[in-house]
């Protein structure tokens, strides 16, 4: 019976991302595949995207936000809902609140277990809605008491806590006064919360938050259930896990199999302030913490970049006005790499370098490479080779956002561009070396990690 509740889980964790390889996904014929958006452009930085199966026909969609408005489109670009409601997304979080820059508001999953994909997401007015995803018709409405210290609930991430799926919900707030940082959280089951019963699974109100965006959850333990991913990892119960030896602050976070000996993910974090820090740490300790010539990391990427060496490299932006100097250091944290990016970025690339930086799978190949936007503008995109900043494709573009996910086509990833109130997909075209690989979606923290991005930690 325990074998037949964990292929239940799986079957519907996995039905509202298109997740199972035998569903065969079209690819696009154009290149890029354009849909254009019924709600108004970004105007400023909040605001994002994510994908899922909303319709229910295996493939995956996209539910776009911007201040006072939710789109939901289909893999083929058909309009499936819009919503002008007065959700919560924004620009600084320690100015404004979570869910800070990019930060799309929202997330869908199968909540209840009926097979059917729901959208999630917060108002400014502090209510919790739940709608149909196929249609956006409203499911249920709850308003779950906040913290004293905290002006609402402003970040939500769909969670598997008590291990039966998809079926908690986190809540997290930031104080509000002073800098504000996403330091309470609450855990709910989401049937008590669409039945009005307010009781949380538990809360806490220390959680050593990034500064800059909310929290991720990610099973790092292979328990089969999540933990609640910042400058400490908190189990699926509430409790404190593993605090890091943080002296500034962290401005990106994210998790991957960093070092293939070591049992479960790792979580990586990068310190603004104090030494200016790159940590690699799990539950249970500090893997290692290091860094270069105490230069600020500020925006990491983690990928199998060098198939020659084990594990993972983590790439590390740097935080210059202009002329950028990332660095990266390989799974033990030595530094195997450094270099200026106006050096190999191509011709009329802004000097102020880029952002948005996501690893990809573009060719098909074992290495991933990078996938990013020019900073501080809306402009073009690169897919470029983390190692030497080589850039190897360059798309003339006027990207406000950017998101990397598989939604066509092969196992490969696509970049997904909002570009004033269109939505461009750009695919790669040439053979894929290895067409059998496993689709991503099976992959449950990259799932999560999909659900809950924002501009600093892609």
């Amino acid at each position: 019976m325990a074998g037949l509740a964990v292929a239940v889980i799986l079957r519907s964790a996995f039905s509202c991302f298109g997740a199972t390889d035998e569903y065969d996904w079209p690819q696009y014929a154009e290149n890029p595949f354009v849909i254009p958006l019924d709600i108004p452009a970004p105007r400023d930085s909040a605001g994002g995207i994510v994908v899922a199966d909303l319709d229910g026909d295996t493939r995956m969609d996209f539910l776009v936000t911007v201040p006072g408005h939710i789109a939901a489109y289909s893999n083929d670009g058909r309009k499936l809902w819009t919503l002008d409601v007065n959700l919560c997304v924004g620009g600084s979080s320690e100015r404004e609140g979570l869910p800070g820059h990019h930060g799309p508001g929202v997330q869908a999953g199968d909540t209840d277990g009926d097979g059917k994909t729901e959208a999630l997401f917060l108002t400014k007015e502090n209510a919790l809605v739940a709608v149909n995803g196929a249609d956006g018709v409203e499911l249920w409405r709850a308003k779950p008491p906040w913290p004293d210290g905290a002006e609402r609930w402003e970040h939500l991430v769909i969670a598997n806590f008590r291990g039966k799926g998809d079926r908690d919900l986190l809540l997290q707030a930031t104080n509000k006064d002073g800098y504000r940082v996403g330091r309470y959280l609450a855990a709910y089951a989401v049937r008590d919360l669409k039945s009005g019963k307010y009781e949380a699974l538990w809360e806490r109100d220390d959680f050593l938050a990034c500064a800059h965006n909310g929290a991720r959850v990610a099973d790092i333990t292979g328990n089969g259930r999540d933990e609640v991913l910042g400058g400490d990892i908190i189990d699926h119960k509430g409790a404190l896990c593993y605090k890091i030896p943080l002296e500034g602050h962290i401005d990106a976070i994210t998790a991957a199999r960093v070092r293939p000996e070591i049992d479960g993910l790792q979580v990586i974090a990068v310190e603004e302030g104090g030494p200016q820090r790159v940590f690699l740490y799990n539950h249970e300790s500090l893997v290692w913490a290091t860094d270069h010539k105490n230069q600020e990391p500020q925006n990491v990427a983690v990928g199998d970049f060098d198939v020659n060496r084990p594990g993972k490299e983590i790439w590390n932006r740097s935080r210059y006005n202009e002329y950028q100097k990332p660095f990266v250091f390989d799974a033990y944290g030595t530094l195997i790499a450094d270099y200026e990016l106006a050096q190999v970025a191509p011709e009329g690339w802004t000097l102020s370098g880029v952002e948005v930086i996501n690893t990809i799978h573009w060719t098909g190949e074992a290495n991933q490479l990078a996938a990013a936007k020019e900073r501080h503008e809306d402009g073009d995109v690169a897919v470029f080779d983390p190692l030497t900043g080589v850039f190897v494709e360059h798309f003339p573009e006027t990207a406000a956002r950017l998101y990397v996910a598989d939604v066509s086509g092969d196992w490969r990833e696509e970049i997904l561009v909002i570009s004033g109130n269109e939505l461009h997909i750009y695919h790669n075209p040439a053979p894929n070396p290895r067409p059998d690989e496993p689709r991503l979606w099976r992959e449950a923290h990259y799932r999560r990690l999909k659900m809950t991005w924002n501009y600093y930690s892609p």
